[in-house]
């Protein structure tokens, strides 16, 4: 019993040390379940300085700034949806880090595989196809014999 009080104690510490490294209280909005709504949607926006982390997750300025724009559309009521399609207005489709499926998309994924498609075919094709034999001429047969004969073959 006297192992688990420690570990107790280090788990109560943790999470206050956890609650210290959260953003500003003040920042948060005051109903708990439209702050939570907010924070799934920062998961979604990918930071712009960082561009590999969420803005949830990183520490840049512009970052912050892009939490209280979803805050401020989270609290003047706009569906996730509305909150989504106001970011991309603003920043383009690269600010979500999943973006929506579009043909512009499928393009930029799938062109990469048919280039390597294209030249896997083009070398095939390459590999594939047979020297053309060539007749010498009477000349180039006569100089070809006397070469072989000089080399003793």
């Amino acid at each position: 019993m006297t192992g688990s009080a420690p570990r107790r104690w280090l788990a109560v510490l943790g999470a206050v040390f956890c609650l210290a490294a959260a953003s500003d209280p003040a920042d948060r909005l005051a109903d708990p379940a439209a702050e939570a709504r907010a924070r799934h949607l920062f998961g979604q926006v990918r930071c712009l300085v960082c561009q590999n982390e969420s803005i949830d997750d990183s520490e840049a300025q512009l970052a912050h700034d892009l939490r209280q724009v979803v805050r401020d559309q989270v609290k003047a009521g706009r569906s996730d949806a509305e909150v989504r399609a106001f970011l991309t207005d603003r920043y383009g489709e690269f600010v979500l880090l999943k973006p929506a499926f579009s043909w512009g998309n499928a393009v930029l994924w799938l062109a990469p595989f048919a280039i390597v498609l294209a030249g896997v075919l083009l070398l095939r094709r390459r590999l594939a196809e047979k020297p053309a034999e060539t007749d010498l001429s009477r000349e180039e047969a006569d100089r070809l014999s006397q070469v072989s004969q000089d080399d003793g073959v």
